[in-house]
């Protein structure tokens, strides 16, 4: 358990599957290729860790800054495209390993279906716009998935054990959530008796998730645990219960009618039916429930007791992908792919023509726009008045700085935290104690820094359009002196 497709019924399946990802992913890199929008704060950020190749950040866990100087590296450019590119790239994979398990689970059938349900799943048509830490971590928990499902037919090696591992623990470094698939693997353990891998390869692959991880957990050790503490900071309730936790009933409907969008109308619903009737869908589609349903449970009780993003339970809809798809009736599946495909397709088209007057003021578009504008007249604003470094606390401002200001010669620091760096920008980017001459301030308020209130103005930046629009930023020139103790 599970029971393999017969062999006759697994082939054939390969090419029609990749001519489907491949037109799709080829559509959504020509469009990529044109877009005009900045790189979102988290973007950019993912962009400097790469920067300063880590095993660990602020907020994640490393992957994503690997992924994107490799790419960069390669393409010899680091502008927008290259950045974002991993992103229909890593979903063109995914697409393909999940297909890949409905194969050998269901068919030939089933693997086309998948893969060409998955590819234009709302979640994926906007990561193949935007890249994101989900992103880079589903190719490799897909290959997890893989290899325990060949697991668990005690068709594995030792070698296939420890390759599932090494993909969990690259997962895992991706994006702290691959840790659901230990708790859904337990489960699954508990639950169905066919679901319990030989104790040889149980333990192969905890070993070898556990070597591979050992980087990232060394890094959070010698660094105050600063990528525990932001996941904590996501679950407060978790830090004190009696204090935080509460019920907040609106915050949990709302994450949970998000998942609709986010998965697709129809696949959710189906997702839920099939839940319902668990008992009677067979032990191959059993698994991949308790390898999905567990995971947004966990998410549910985080969005009720305190909150939730709507991709937080992104990682549910891998295994929900290959159980769902495969079981919908013609007509489902009909009205599943017109509704994703629709989808698939406006969206890298609304990101291509962001700038087109149709759509001026979009508020889901503009906060991808005027964000380099900002930087760019922040930049010249401090050469203007021959400063040389920019000092900002807004965690949005310092991101698009670093990146659009990446070849200004310009430094730009967060003033030096007082406890607990707020972000990325602070922990590694103070103000130095003998930082020399005076440097430009950005200012949410009409008002300089605390420890200069008195401050020079040097101006105002009032943007009428993007992400600042109608958002005053104030600058000010800052006698060095002002950072010199925290």
């Amino acid at each position: 358990m599970p029971k393999n497709a017969a062999r006759a019924e697994q082939a054939g399946w390969l090419w029609r599957a990749a001519a489907i990802v491949l037109a799709l992913t080829a559509l959504r890199v020509a469009l990529l290729a044109v877009t005009p929008l900045d790189l979102f704060v988290d973007e950019a950020q993912y962009w400097l860790w790469g920067q300063e190749l880590a095993f660990g950040y602020y907020s994640k866990p490393p992957m994503i800054g690997w992924v994107i100087r490799a790419v960069t590296e390669l393409a010899g450019s680091d502008a927008p495209f290259w950045v974002r590119l991993p992103g229909p790239l890593f979903h063109a994979a995914t697409a393909l390993i999940l297909a890949g398990i409905a194969a050998g689970l269901f068919g030939a059938r089933a693997a086309v279906l998948v893969a060409a349900g998955y590819a234009p799943l709302p979640m994926v048509a906007l990561a193949s716009i935007l890249i994101s830490t989900d992103t880079v971590m589903f190719p490799f928990l897909a290959l997890a998935l893989a290899g325990y499902v060949r697991l668990l037919n005690k068709r594995g090696t030792a070698r296939a054990a420890l390759l599932t591992g090494l993909a969990l623990g690259l997962a895992f470094l991706s994006k702290y959530a691959a840790i659901y698939y230990l708790i859904c693997a337990a489960l699954a353990a508990a639950i169905l008796p066919g679901a319990r891998p030989r104790p040889r390869d149980a333990l192969i692959v905890l070993a070898a998730f556990a070597v591979t991880i050992a980087p990232n957990i060394g890094w959070n050790i010698l660094n105050g645990f600063s990528t525990v503490e932001h996941t904590l900071d996501n679950a407060d309730w978790v830090r004190a219960p009696a204090s935080r936790a509460g019920l907040n009933v609106s915050g949990f409907l709302s994450f949970f009618a998000s998942q609709f969008a986010v998965f697709g109308p129809v696949l959710f619903g189906g997702l839920l039916w099939m839940a319902m009737r668990a008992r009677g869908v067979g032990p191959e589609r059993q698994l991949l429930l308790i390898f999905s349903l567990p995971i947004l449970a966990i998410v549910c009780v985080q969005a009720l007791l305190s909150g939730a993003y709507a991709n937080w339970a992104a990682a549910a809809y891998l295994a929900g992908t290959v159980t769902v798809l495969p079981w919908l009736s013609r007509p489902w599946l009909i009205l599943s792919f017109a509704i994703n495909g629709a989808l698939s397709l406006a969206l890298p088209l609304a990101g291509a023509l962001a700038l087109h007057p149709a759509l001026d003021g979009n508020p889901a578009l503009a906060r991808y726009l005027g964000r380099a504008a900002m930087s760019t007249q922040i930049i010249t604003a401090a050469r203007q008045a021959g400063l040389s470094t920019v000092v900002a606390q807004n965690r949005d401002i310092l991101a698009d700085l670093f990146y659009t200001g990446r070849d200004s010669g310009l430094r730009f620091y967060a003033p030096p935290a007082t406890g607990r760096a707020p972000h990325h920008y602070a922990l590694k980017y103070p103000v130095p104690a003998d930082a020399a001459g005076p440097g430009l301030f950005v200012s949410d308020i009409p008002a300089g820094p605390g420890c200069a209130p008195d401050a020079a103005p040097l101006g105002t930046i009032a943007p009428d359009s993007g992400a600042y629009r109608g958002k005053v930023k104030y600058l000010f020139a800052v006698p060095a002196t002002c950072w010199a103790t925290p």
